[in-house]
């Protein structure tokens, strides 16, 4: 009985801060809009229909393109490293996760700045190009689709990083010894037992990267320049400047479908793997 009193205030603060905001972005995602940018509150779909527009699924396809750029090179740098970290010794390890962990606790704004000074025309990487003699006048690092995906893999690696060490370091080390003692190459080792036993942390983690990144409309816009529109720009922009919250809320829940999809895949792997993947 007093459990189920303990649980209110949980039930409540989802209630308030998870579920209404969500019934009310999908009301005005259905509702029309007045010349005058207000919501009349009437059925309609042109809010759906309005983003099958060419210009808008370019918007799409383009954040859904650098966010998988952005998880895949996530991918590839982060398992390596999460292998080292979890053939660490203990005390090594907790001084390596403590490297990736750090940086989290900056803000993320003041994170994407530092690239702002490191990559711009007066940054210290041009001036050190410049130094050495390599290049003669400044590269435009900045303010292009490159600087956003840099932006993303620097501020969402440690995302991946987390869930693909908790799933290695899990691992029981006789099954590594067994499969070497039957004659199988280190390559083989990693190809038939380290990697599929780990594929639950690397799902975790590729949906942990991607959806951030398809989503984000910070880094596009002060690495990007405004030069690379993302999904999250275009909420942005129609909640801020064009004052179309209908179509705006109907974007949203566009991106929520696909969380929803990415989440229904994480829990398929939870399930056959019957362990938590976050």
């Amino acid at each position: 009985m007093k459990k189920k009193y303990l649980s209110i205030p949980y039930a409540l603060w989802s209630l308030i801060f998870s579920i209404a905001p969500i019934i009310i972005i999908m009301v005005y995602s259905f509702c029309k809009r007045s010349p005058y940018g207000r919501i009349v509150y009437e059925f309609t779909l042109d809010n759906y229909r309005s983003f099958m527009e060419p210009i808008y699924l370019n918007v799409l396809w383009r954040s859904i393109i650098l966010a998988a750029i952005s998880t895949m090179i996530c991918l590839l740098i982060s398992y390596p490293m999460a292998m080292i970290i979890a053939r660490s010794s203990l005390k090594r390890r907790n001084v390596l996760i403590m490297l990736f962990v750090v940086p989290l606790w900056t803000n993320f704004l003041l994170r994407t700045y530092a690239w702002m000074v490191l990559l711009r025309d007066q940054g210290i990487i041009n001036q050190f190009l410049i130094g050495l003699g390599v290049i003669d006048k400044p590269l435009g690092f900045l303010y292009n689709a490159g600087a956003v995906v840099l932006g993303m893999v620097y501020n969402f690696l440690p995302f991946m990083v987390l869930p693909i060490y908790s799933v290695l370091v899990k691992i029981d080390d006789s099954l590594i010894e067994a499969a070497q003692d039957l004659g199988a190459t280190s390559r083989e080792v990693f190809m038939k037992v380290i990697f599929p036993l780990s594929i639950p942390g690397v799902v975790s983690g590729l949906i942990m990267v991607f959806m951030p990144a398809v989503s984000t409309f910070v880094i596009s816009d002060l690495l990007g320049g405004g030069q690379t529109i993302l999904l999250g720009n275009l909420i942005q922009n129609q909640f801020l400047f064009a004052r179309n919250w209908q179509f705006g809320s109907a974007i949203s829940m566009i991106m929520m479908v696909l969380i929803l999809i990415g989440m229904a895949i994480s829990n398929k792997y939870q399930d056959e793997e019957g362990g938590g993947l976050w």
